[in-house]
């Protein structure tokens, strides 16, 4: 489990399975997350999948440990046991992602979240929450 802002943080972190946030101009995040039992892809016990989409609902950005991706840098390096990684770009396939505990990567998704949107010149500001999935 996440050692970081501990239990509290954690429990947050899970109140946002389900959640969708919309933001201006038809952009979109969806969060899925639960608990698993841990092991070796998924050391920390939780499943998850954060995604930013864009109006025409494609992905733009992502967060996730729902396959293992290969290490950067060299062909021939070992991917690592845990899945977790992240998605920079809507074409990007993956880069592993050091997950160290709920608190950073709540933060580090946000803060990926709002680098798009400025790219993209939308306001980092959500203007609706709702639960369940896109219509």
């Amino acid at each position: 489990m996440p050692k970081k802002g501990g239990v509290h943080t954690l429990e947050f972190l899970l109140g946002f399975n389900g959640h969708v946030h919309r933001y201006a101009g038809g952009y979109w995040l969806k969060f899925e997350i639960t608990k698993v039992d841990a092991n070796d892809g998924k050391p920390h016990g939780l499943d998850y999948s954060f995604t930013l989409h864009g109006p025409d609902n494609r992905r733009l950005i992502g967060f996730d440990n729902a396959h293992s991706v290969p290490a950067k840098g060299a062909r021939f390096k070992k991917r690592p046991k845990a899945m977790d990684h992240w998605h920079r770009t809507e074409t990007d396939e993956g880069r592993p992602y050091a997950f160290k505990d709920a608190e950073t990567l709540i933060i580090d998704f946000f803060d990926e979240v709002e680098r798009v949107l400025t790219e993209h010149g939308i306001p980092f500001e959500v203007v609706e929450v709702t639960e369940g999935d896109r219509p």
